[in-house]
C-alpha cells in the first residue's frame, strides 16, 4: 500500500474537523465550533490550500463532509467521528486501498508460474483492508489525546 499525499491531507483534514467537533481547539481551529473552515485547516495542518480544497471536495463528494457557504461557513463531518474509518476516507480519496500495476489487487490477473501472485495481493488487500476499516477518526483522536496526557504528565 501506497499512501499518497493526497490520502495523508485527507485523514488530516477530516481529523482536524472531527476534533473541532470534539472542541479540541488546537487541532483544526475549530476551537468546539463544528465548522471548519478552510483556510484554517490548511494553515494548521500545512497543507496547500489549492491542493486542500480539491480534497475536501472529494470527500464531500463521498458523503463524509458537509459544506456551508457565507462568512459562518465551513466544514462538518456527516456522522459522528466514530462512524468514519480510516478506510473511508482513504476509498473517498484514493479508490482502492490496494493496486497492483495501476489496477485493484482483485483485477491483477497472471497465469503459469504467478498464477498464486493474485491470492498474495488479495491477502495483503484484506489485511490493509481490515486495519483501517476498524480504525476510526474517534480511535485516533483518542489516541493523540493519550499521547498528551502522557508527554505532560
Amino acid at each position: 500500500m501506497y499512501v499518497s499525499a493526497r490520502s495523508d491531507y485527507a485523514l488530516r483534514a477530516m481529523l482536524a474537523v472531527a476534533a473541532a467537533v470534539r472542541g479540541d481547539g488546537d487541532e483544526g481551529g475549530g476551537g468546539g465550533s463544528e465548522l471548519v473552515k478552510a483556510g484554517s485547516l490548511a494553515d494548521v495542518q500545512e497543507i496547500p490550500l489549492s491542493f486542500l480544497q480539491g480534497i475536501l471536495l472529494d470527500l464531500r463528494r463521498a458523503g463524509l463532509l458537509l459544506s456551508h457557504r457565507g462568512a459562518e461557513g465551513g466544514y462538518a463531518l456527516t456522522r459522528p467521528p466514530e462512524e468514519i474509518t480510516v478506510g473511508d476516507v482513504l476509498r473517498a480519496v484514493g479508490g482502492s486501498l490496494t493496486t497492483v500495476r495501476g489496477l485493484p489487487a482483485e483485477r491483477a490477473g497472471y497465469h503459469g508460474v504467478a498464477a498464486g501472485l493474485t491470492d498474495v495481493w488479495l491477502a495483503v488487500h484484506g489485511a490493509i483492508a481490515t486495519v483501517v476499516d476498524s480504525t476510526s477518526l474517534a480511535d485516533l483522536l483518542r489516541r493523540t489525546t493519550t499521547d498528551r496526557a502522557s508527554t505532560t504528565s
